[in-house]
């Protein structure tokens, strides 16, 4: 009898999966072929195959990912505008989030993505390790590396690059486990964003 239970249970939790599962599908983003991310204000030509998750932090950010968000997010910011945060308030009275301001300098972009993970992702350690200056989206840019822990405890790395264009902010994120995936990675996400160009 409880066999029988079980199995009706199972039966109905795997419906329910394939149920839900085309309102969660990802997009897949073949090698090769151009494709306009964050909003439109970009477009990527991938050197490999790519997924992008379904779910976006907010209105003008997407995700990829080659295997799994909590294994290597790349994240892509297009268009900020002066008094827009990078992802999606959850409660602008109770957690607000930083926002991009127009007096916002490529230097103090790393504060900016270090308030909002701190806020967003309710993380207590996050440290800048070094920032360069860069090309990307053929403009001035910033380069720059950091390392957190997130809430499960995992200690991750990440690179980001940005540039500001006409008044607005254009930046790509990248973040791995700090053992093996961020190393093994990193050259995919650099080739990526290389790509990009304004749309």
């Amino acid at each position: 009898m409880i066999q029988k239970s079980l199995n009706a249970l199972a039966l109905a939790a795997l419906s329910l999966a394939l149920a839900i599962a085309p309102v969660m599908a990802n997009g897949y983003r073949p090698k090769d072929k151009p494709v306009p991310v964050a909003n439109g204000s970009m477009v990527v030509t991938p050197s490999r195959d790519w997924n992008q998750l379904s779910i976006k932090p907010g209105k003008k950010a997407e995700t990829w990912t080659l295997d799994g968000e909590q294994l290597n997010d790349v994240t892509w910011f297009g268009g900020i505008a002066p008094g827009e945060p990078l992802v999606r308030e959850v409660s602008k009275k109770r957690k607000p989030l930083p926002k991009f301001t127009s007096a916002t300098l490529l230097v103090e972009l790393p504060e900016l993505l270090e308030a909002t993970y701190r806020s967003a992702k309710d993380i207590g350690s996050f440290k800048v390790t070094g920032s360069t200056p860069d090309r990307f989206l053929g403009q001035d840019a910033i380069r720059f590396s950091y390392e957190y822990v997130d809430n499960d405890n995992l200690p991750r790395r990440g690179e980001a690059r940005a540039a500001l264009a006409k008044g607005q902010l254009y930046m790509v994120t990248f973040d791995a486990p700090r053992l093996h995936f961020f190393e093994k990675s990193l050259e995919d996400f650099r080739a990526l964003s290389d790509s990009a160009r304004l749309s």
